[in-house]
């Protein structure tokens, strides 16, 4: 897992929640659905460092047993 991915996901989150409460309390339509966006992006961003993890971690398992056949 990349821990810079990873932040940078959460960190889209965090701001994308805080902008869409601010929206929220504000009325603003716009900074609601721009905060919403960048919330989810964020955690789109976590999803494909997961999955980019488990496929690298299919890559190396496929390895090791080529490797224990020789």
């Amino acid at each position: 897992m990349s821990l810079d991915e990873q932040i940078k996901g959460t960190t889209e989150e965090v701001s994308g929640k805080a902008k869409e409460v601010k929206g929220t309390i504000t009325d603003d339509h716009e900074a609601k659905a721009e905060g919403k966006l960048e919330g989810l992006t964020g955690k789109a961003r976590k999803a494909v460092d997961d999955l980019k993890e488990k496929a690298e971690d299919v890559v190396d398992d496929v390895k090791e047993k080529f490797e224990k056949k020789d």
